[in-house]
């Protein structure tokens, strides 16, 4: 099939600069209706991708997520977000993005042009075939993560990408590739907007169905969850109380003691049965 770039393909709206500010945001708003339902056409896929990933990372894989520009960000911030949401160590998820993180802020020229770099920088975290390399590219073109993901496969390794046009050279690399098909950007070429924003819809579906599957959720809470500033305190401490007969500031002892909800839960339970009968 021919591969045709959706991505670059003009926007549905022209004369943008002649709009008032209402028209233009109610015009990105019915555009960004469109995304929810292109990644819903997509779960299958991710569905097949995360149900390779879990038994990985559950022998000590790790999950890799490459990109360049918009999509090596999103990669970084999905990455960044997993030690404070669920407690996990900063290297089970682990976001790379060409030109490293000076490209975080700023453009590196030529840095998602290197078909070999992605490879390296791969290597220098010790790759492995339990892990995972998930390419994210709106374009499925960007030549840093195509050459890491094949080289990846030649391995052994388990490949995943996200990508916005169908039939791309990335997922070509791909054992699982997402196509999630949101149409032309508003502005013309920008895929920071529709494809960025299915991205990280796409990346928080892996990561937390992911983290769910590795028991760092407990019904439908953050039991994990570090424990960085107030808020997060004294949300912990009332999930305790929904536990356990414990006043408020029994419960924010307990929690800061153990470090965690679950810690803290579990610990105080099984004192609790081994204390003997008086």
């Amino acid at each position: 099939m021919d591969f045709i770039k959706i991505t670059e393909q003009p926007s549905l709206y022209n004369d943008l600069e002649s709009k008032s500010v209402e028209e233009i945001l109610k015009e990105i708003n019915a555009e960004d209706h469109k995304i929810a339902d292109a990644v819903h056409k997509t779960i299958p896929q991710i569905e097949k991708l995360v149900e390779q990933i879990l038994p990985r990372v559950k022998e000590g894989g790790r999950i890799f997520y490459m990109g360049a520009g918009t999509s090596g960000r999103l990669g970084v911030l999905d990455a960044s977000e997993i030690p404070p949401t669920f407690g996990m160590p900063s290297n089970v998820v682990i976001g790379l993005i060409a030109g490293g993180e000076t490209a975080l802020r700023n453009p590196v020229e030529n840095a998602e042009d290197n078909t070999e770099q992605g490879w390296q920088d791969l290597l220098a975290y010790s790759i492995n075939p339990k892990d995972t390399v998930i390419g994210i590219a709106a374009s499925g073109t960007t030549p840093y993560v195509i050459g890491a993901m094949h080289t990846a496969r030649e391995h052994g390794i388990l490949t995943g990408c996200i990508t916005s046009n169908p039939n791309s050279p990335m997922a070509a690399e791909a054992d699982v590739a997402i196509e999630m098909i949101v149409g032309p950007e508003y502005v013309t070429g920008s895929s920071r907007m529709k494809s960025g924003t299915g991205q990280k819809m796409i990346l928080n579906m892996i990561s937390t169905t992911v983290m769910i599957g590795l028991g760092r959720v407990k019904g439908n809470k953050m039991v994990n969850m570090q424990l960085s500033n107030h808020k997060l305190v004294d949300r912990g401490t009332r999930m305790i109380i929904e536990e356990l007969p414990l006043s408020y500031e029994e419960a924010e002892a307990l929690l800061l003691q153990y470090g965690s909800v679950k810690e803290a839960v579990e610990a105080y339970r099984n004192q609790q049965t081994t204390t003997p009968l008086t």
